[in-house]
């Protein structure tokens, strides 16, 4: 027997979920994207050859610069922001036509009263809205491509590739190129596996010395749930494969850099009490970008993870 109709879109919805939280890896912020970038949190690294697109920052600190105070309401803007009679009547015939998706009557079937004309003017103005929405990602997509500074380092015993010696993104004027030496892209490797190990190994102390106090926070987290569920997360034979530099500049006194880096490992969950391995296991490759910060004369450490977009 099927479902009723009014009770599909809400199936629909628990199963797009379902699909995506089940690809969820388990590795230190396996799937997901949090940290901060300084100033450039809220602006899209530009494209590598390891990583030629980045997920948005979903979980930061660093609140964006935009923002309206507490307490404040920041004036809507678009087509149904208006309080004027074409932004209620909007508004009004949108609510109806959802309500009559939602209980079975098709989009206009919860609107019997109106022409069908005035159907046929809202589904001209939603496709006008999605089409505003798609040009402003893509000029924003354009804008923040960096101009390419991609030059040749000679074998330095590690991974990294094409290397950018130096990096500058227009959209964060504030800031200012900063040139990364070759011995930054080996400090970034032993980062890599370092981090990997000691949160393998749940050891918080060890990963405060390689981490900003944001990060450490999301990987105790995460440490927390883990323990709460009796399991434990083993990352083990971290290998760099390939990596580029996306970005690099400094805020004040403070050095960012953003590379992307594929990497092979071992990821899998390990049950506390036994140590059997109920999930994972087996070598698998993946693709992140890891951002970096130090303190003029000081040790890098991690400030951000974000995924890439497939």
């Amino acid at each position: 027997m099927f479902p009723p109709r009014w009770l599909t879109p809400f199936i629909v919805i628990a199963a797009a979920f379902v699909l995506a939280t089940a690809d969820a890896d388990a590795r230190p912020l396996g799937g997901f994207s949090a940290g901060s970038r300084g100033m450039r949190t809220y602006s899209a690294p530009p494209s590598t050859a390891t990583a030629p697109g980045a997920a948005p920052i979903q979980r930061s600190m660093t609140q964006p610069s935009n923002a309206a105070p507490i307490g404040q309401t920041t004036p809507s803007s678009g087509l149904f922001a208006g309080r004027g009679l074409f932004g209620g009547l909007a508004g009004g015939f949108l609510g109806a036509g959802l309500l009559g998706l939602l209980f079975g009557y098709g989009f206009f079937g919860g609107m019997a009263g109106f022409a069908s004309i005035i159907g046929l003017l809202l589904q001209v103005v939603l496709v006008v809205i999605v089409a505003r929405l798609i040009f402003v990602w893509w000029r924003r997509r354009n804008m923040t491509a960096a101009p390419s500074y991609a030059t040749a380092y000679p074998a330095t015993g590690h991974s990294f590739a094409g290397l950018r010696g130096m990096s500058n993104n227009a959209s964060a004027t504030a800031s200012e190129p900063l040139a990364i030496a070759t011995s930054d892209y080996g400090a970034f490797e032993r980062l890599l596996g370092d981090i990997q190990g000691a949160f393998s190994t749940e050891d918080l102390s060890t990963l405060r010395t390689m981490v900003t106090p944001e990060m450490l926070s999301y990987f105790s987290e995460q440490l927390a749930d883990n323990a709460s569920r009796g399991l434990i997360n083993r990352v083990t034979d971290v290998k760099l494969l390939q990596g580029d530099l996306a970005e690099a500049w400094r805020e004040g006194h403070t050095d960012y850099v953003t590379v992307a880096m594929k990497f092979a490992l071992k990821d899998s969950m390990v049950e506390r009490a036994s140590r059997r391995t109920v999930e994972g296991g087996e070598r698998t490759e993946v693709t992140e970008l890891w951002t970096f910060m130090r303190a003029s004369g000081g040790n890098w450490l991690l400030s951000a993870i974000q995924q890439t977009l497939h």
